[in-house]
């Protein structure tokens, strides 16, 4: 594929890089496949690490690389690590003497921690969905984990998409990177990706609410076509636990001016908002949009979208179309040149997975930072727990749900970035028609 044909060179040179490429595009076989000819299957010691955000990625990265594997050579070993599962195998698995670890970085730091692995003689790192682990909250593990990290190594990122918490965490991991971008199978540095859904129209919101639940993004503006829609899904949003806000016509200019405020100063996360109430918006940061409807006027498409994917980075457009939309959606598609890609709406159960890997990091990593006595103090509640898990599992949903909604729907804290964003060159070494530069 264009990323492999890309990418695998590159990493071969062995130079840190950044790649984005749209999912489906092949980013998984452009970072194994060069696996097979770095690694010493001879090792004992842990020589790469795949970092995923979920355990679901890091078993289909694990499944992938066994496939890929050349009958004919010595075979790599490699270790799959995730929480929310017992850590016998996973601890045998490092014994046993594995070259690659797959895996979600929370499990990675306990095995490091409790002195199961080590990093020591690690050469090669990725991170991969690097977008998605940090919209998932992983920085304050990512910070802790590279403590473990020896300086003399290979780091790579690959992600959908390349928003600007990205590139600040790339200049923290990676060191000067070239960057590879691909949309369909062209060189972009600055593009959006454009999916849509077929919704009924009595479910739009609910289904914007799962779509929400399944990215987690950092911040996003929600376009309605109507400030009754506005005043309906802000508050929607609001009572399902998310911190939303909205702006119509109506509203005065001092309140108006308050609202875009927050939003500029990050401590609002979604902006819910008319064509007419957005014009004037300058967020250069957003990593999403979504439509609750398409538009009306097929050029506000345009002025939608731009409040993403602007000075040189890129996020997301997700556009809610009912049947008697779609028409219109593929006009606007057709006279602007606008590649979309047409989804299915996730399943609840998909969406409550999701929910649950989140939930799994936070309260691992939370039980991480326990002191001795606290761990010694909580196994007092571990008898009622199981009793309650059996007989009342409503009253620990309870408290679940109330957690996920206090930490998991703040804002990630990140460094402050640069000014500008980051300039995204062509890797070094590389041509425009993909050739090889020199070794």
């Amino acid at each position: 594929t264009p990323v492999q044909e890309g990418a695998i060179p590159y990493l071969l040179e062995q130079r840190d890089l950044i790649v984005q490429s749209r999912t489906g595009s092949g980013k998984t076989g452009a970072f194994l496949l060069p696996l097979f000819e770095l690694l010493d299957p001879g090792a004992r010691d842990v020589r790469a690490l795949i970092l995923t955000p979920t355990r679901e990625l890091a078993r289909q990265v694990v499944e992938e690389f066994v496939r890929m594997s050349p009958r004919e050579a010595p075979a790599v070993s490699p270790a799959l690590v995730y929480g929310g599962v017992k850590y016998g195998p996973q601890i045998r698995a490092l014994k046993e003497g594995a070259q690659l670890v797959v895996g979600t970085p929370g499990r990675v730091i306990d095995l490091l921690e409790q002195r199961h692995m080590s990093l020591a003689k690690l050469e090669i790192l990725v991170l991969d969905e690097a977008d998605e682990m940090l919209s998932m909250g992983f920085y304050p593990a990512m910070q802790l984990l590279k403590r473990y990290l020896p300086d003399d190594r290979r780091s790579y990122m690959f992600s959908a998409t390349i928003p600007v918490r990205v590139q600040n965490l790339a200049s923290e991991f990676l060191r000067d990177p070239g960057f590879l971008g691909l949309s369909a199978g062209d060189e972009s540095v600055a593009t959006s990706e454009h999916q849509y859904y077929i919704v009924e129209p009595m479910s739009k919101d609910r289904t914007l609410v799962s779509l929400i639940e399944m990215e987690n993004p950092e911040s996003a503006i929600i376009f309605a076509n109507t400030k009754r829609d506005v005043e309906y899904l802000t508050s929607f949003l609001q009572n399902y636990g998310h911190d939303a806000d909205g702006i119509s016509g109506d509203l005065t200019q001092k309140s108006r001016e308050a609202v875009m405020d927050r939003l500029k100063k990050g401590s609002l996360r979604f902006l819910v908002a008319t064509d007419v109430a957005a014009r004037g918006i300058d967020v250069s940061d957003l990593d999403y949009v979504f439509m609750y409807d398409v538009p009306q006027n097929h050029e506000y498409y345009i002025h939608r979208s731009g409040r993403t994917a602007r000075a040189g980075r890129s996020g997301k457009v997700v556009v809610l179309s009912t049947l008697l939309e779609h028409s219109g959606l593929q006009s606007i598609a057709k006279r602007y040149g606008v590649e979309l890609d047409r989804r299915e709406v996730p399943p609840d159960e998909a969406v409550v997975e999701v929910v649950a890997e989140r939930l799994t990091v936070l309260l691992e990593d939370a039980f991480r930072r326990q002191s001795r006595m606290e761990k010694e103090r909580m196994k007092r509640f571990v008898p009622m727990i199981s009793q309650l898990a059996e007989e009342e599992p409503e009253l620990l949903a309870m408290l679940v749900d109330r957690l996920y909604h206090e930490h998991m729907h703040e804002r990630t804290e990140m460094p402050p970035g640069p000014d500008k964003p980051q300039k995204q060159q062509r890797p070094k070494g590389r041509r425009k028609n993909g050739g090889r530069g020199r070794q």
